[in-house]
């Protein structure tokens, strides 16, 4: 008989890295990772600000590696995962978290603004999750790949389409590495955040009428607090979940299914 025991739920021995993590939820998702056992080296373009969520990592008994990463350059990205990679002793957990969205009406969107998101959100991350891959299968003892998609991967969402293109894509990308890269003992998922208050999405809730609005359409009458992703995020990286690949996970107090 197999029995649920905390022990599947163990990241001790884990090397992971974050990407997009010196704010929001890619912080919380880093300590969280770090909470449960995980060594974890954080990135982003704010290097100061990494050096604030390192420490607070090492507070935690875990080993903490800042690394400087451009989601938005390949070069940046290979460069930053294979130093990330040579601090932690080796590679085996990553959340390609690192993402954008700026609202503007589609019929307004430039070529600019297209761009700046998609080779973030869509091309960035696949970059990411091609070099972290390449160095677990040189290792040869599998790993984890963990992307962050958006409500946008599901549903339409005015004055959003640049980011839902590349939140919609980023799952299509999760579902075709999970069954490419499988054979090679790497599982590769995705969470859904629903609606979660940070830097990135202040824009909208600086106004009340939309507070209002989308709390009416929330099942559990609130907003999300990044303390609810850690959970989604260490089962689907932890043991627990050793057959579950090319799935997504939303995190969004019964929005979705109330639609």
């Amino acid at each position: 008989m197999i029995e649920a025991t905390d022990a599947n739920f163990d990241l001790a021995g884990r090397k992971a890295l974050v990407t997009g993590a010196s704010r929001g939820i890619g912080e919380a998702l880093a300590l969280g990772l770090a909470r449960f056992g995980a060594d974890v080296a954080v990135s982003a373009r704010d290097v100061a600000r990494l050096a604030e969520v390192s420490a607070a990592i090492e507070t935690l008994g875990r080993q903490a590696v800042p690394v400087a990463m451009d989601a938005r350059q390949v070069s940046s990205i290979r460069s930053g995962i294979a130093e990330a990679a040579a601090a932690l002793g080796g590679l085996d957990l990553l959340v390609v978290n690192a993402g954008m969205e700026e609202v503007c009406p589609s019929l307004e969107v430039e070529e600019a603004l297209w761009d700046r998101i998609l080779e973030t959100n869509l091309k960035g991350a696949f970059f990411t999750a091609q070099a972290g891959a390449r160095l677990m299968v040189e290792a040869d003892s599998g790993g984890t790949i963990l992307t962050v998609c958006s409500l946008t991967s599901a549903v339409g969402v005015p004055t959003a389409a640049p980011y839902g293109a590349s939140k919609s894509g980023l799952l299509g990308l999760t579902r075709a590495l999970a069954t490419e890269w499988a054979a090679s003992g790497i599982r590769v998922n995705a969470i859904g955040p629903g609606y979660f208050r940070t830097a990135l999405t202040e824009m909208f809730y600086a106004d009340e009428a939309w507070q209002d609005a989308m709390l009416e359409k929330i099942p559990a009458g609130r907003f999300g607090d990044l303390r609810d992703l850690v959970g989604a995020a260490v089962f689907l990286s932890s043991d627990a979940a050793r057959y579950v690949s090319g799935q997504i996970l939303y995190v969004d107090g019964g929005y979705l299914a109330a639609i």
